[in-house]
């Protein structure tokens, strides 16, 4: 007897990622009947309350509270078990919020793609199957194994999800790659008392970045004591005797380093295999991304997909934009487009934290553009007093102006209070607000945005 349960909603979101859960808020407030399906029930609320954004952070505020007095591995296990406490009301309060609502409901599973309206949740006598009028993706993405001989029969391979949940510090975390995520974790474990190398295959840490702002990056990661090796290729891994060794190439010679617990931090991919969008005539890019047109519409129209499957910026905050453009699709005018996007910031969180916002200099030059550049180490600007009321003067702050007409292009802030600062820069670059304005600007006393009292003084007319 076929006992599928049949179940049919206005909208359905495959994914409980913030895109996912701030569009069936949205929805369900407006009368729809919505159904999200997460595969994970450790994973209600997304990625980043859960092994991203919230959790990793909150480390890096741990790692830079232990005190020498602290025991390394007594100190971590209760960080750890408040980032468990913190992960775990989260998740249940994105449950209750969504699944509370009268219109929501939550369904736990694997989801797949029966046809273009269809997906199917389990399997045999437990299947069931949802019907939709409109499908949101928002399934994330999920890290990249990259192809080195050994990695797969590594017992001591961890996951950027595994470091927000261990229980033991490792020794020794040799971490491959040198991006945002390997850069972070590099910085948290060291605080926290872990010896800590890190190889990068790019001659140089940050290479995006001015190679000024990535020089003083790295500076300040080696002198927190992090072994850095650039221009290095990660060649095997082999678990010997409890430890892993990790051989590397550099400059044409084989170098081996040995740790206790190795993290690829290669990047991420979208999270697509196993979703079936052959079935739906959803079409993906060679990297797995769903291919999406400005407003987030697949090539079903009525599909959408949000956040790090379609293969824009991975940033959570991407991700609750991208379900403002499909709720305007859905629920007003249609105007909005991911093409409305102007001087989007980003933060790398190390300590201090390096934020940035529209062009470096080297990309304003290679443009043709009359700039002017204001950089200044922050031990160097006067006027910061905020940087040693909390004992942390290192790092530099640089501004790409237009000579002409005295606008912000861009912006590059190593310093405490980093990922706040460059939000201020952000909105002006949008809003048209000129250097001298902001130069003339009163602001709290003592704080990090007094920095701009102070470095346009030579530039600004």
């Amino acid at each position: 007897m076929d006992t599928t349960t049949s179940l049919t909603a206005d909208v359905i979101v495959l994914g409980f990622g913030k895109g996912g859960k701030t569009a069936a808020h949205v929805l369900a407030n407006a009368g729809k009947r919505i159904i999200l399906i997460e595969q994970s029930e450790d994973m209600y609320g997304g990625t980043c309350p859960n092994v991203g954004c919230i959790p990793t952070k909150m480390l890096v505020h741990y790692s830079n509270s232990r005190r020498l007095e602290d025991a390394a591995q007594e100190f971590f296990a209760s960080s750890i078990e408040g980032v468990r406490k913190l992960t775990s009301a989260g998740r249940a309060a994105n449950f209750k919020a969504i699944d509370s609502k009268e219109l929501a409901t939550v369904i736990t599973g694997k989801a797949r793609f029966v046809d273009p309206h269809t997906v199917a949740v389990g399997e045999g006598k437990d299947e069931i199957t949802v019907t939709g009028s409109t499908i949101l993706i928002n399934t994330g993405s999920e890290p990249i194994v990259p192809p080195i001989d050994g990695i797969e029969a590594s017992e001591n391979l961890v996951s950027s999800s595994d470091l927000t949940r261990l229980q033991k510090l490792p020794e020794h975390l040799v971490i491959i790659g040198g991006g945002y995520l390997g850069l972070e974790f590099a910085s948290i474990y060291r605080h926290f008392g872990s010896e800590v190398t890190v190889l990068e295959a790019a001659d140089r840490l940050l290479p995006k970045e001015d190679e000024d702002v990535a020089a003083v990056a790295a500076e300040i990661l080696a002198g927190d004591g992090i072994t850095l090796i650039t221009g290095s290729l990660a060649d095997r891994i082999e678990d010997v005797d409890g430890g892993t060794t990790v051989t590397y190439i550099k400059d044409g010679v084989s170098h081996a380093v040995r740790g206790d617990a190795v993290l690829p931090a290669t990047g991420r991919k979208p999270a697509t295999d196993g979703l079936n969008l052959e079935a739906a005539g959803v079409e993906t890019t060679s990297r797995g991304a769903v291919v999406v047109d400005e407003h987030l519409r697949t090539t079903q129209p009525h599909i959408f997909a949000l956040g790090d499957v379609n293969g824009g910026p991975q940033f959570t905050y991407i991700s609750l934009d991208d379900a403002r453009v499909v709720l305007d699709q859905l629920l007003g005018d249609g105007k909005r487009s991911v093409k409305d996007r102007v001087a989007v910031p980003k933060t790398v969180f190390i300590t201090p934290p390096l934020a940035t916002v529209g062009l470096t200099e080297r990309e304003a030059r290679a443009r043709g553009l009359n700039i002017k550049v204001a950089r200044e180490k922050v031990a160097n600007i006067v006027a910061l007093r905020r940087t040693y009321t909390v004992e942390e003067t290192r790092g530099v702050m640089k501004f790409i102006l237009d000579a002409d007409t005295d606008l912000i292009l861009g912006a590059a802030i190593l310093s405490i209070d980093a990922q706040e600062v460059i939000n201020l820069v952000s909105l002006a670059i949008q809003q048209g607000v000129t250097a001298t304005t902001l130069h003339n600007g009163i602001y709290t006393h003592p704080s990090t945005t007094e920095v701009f009292n102070e470095i346009f003084t030579k530039i600004v007319s």
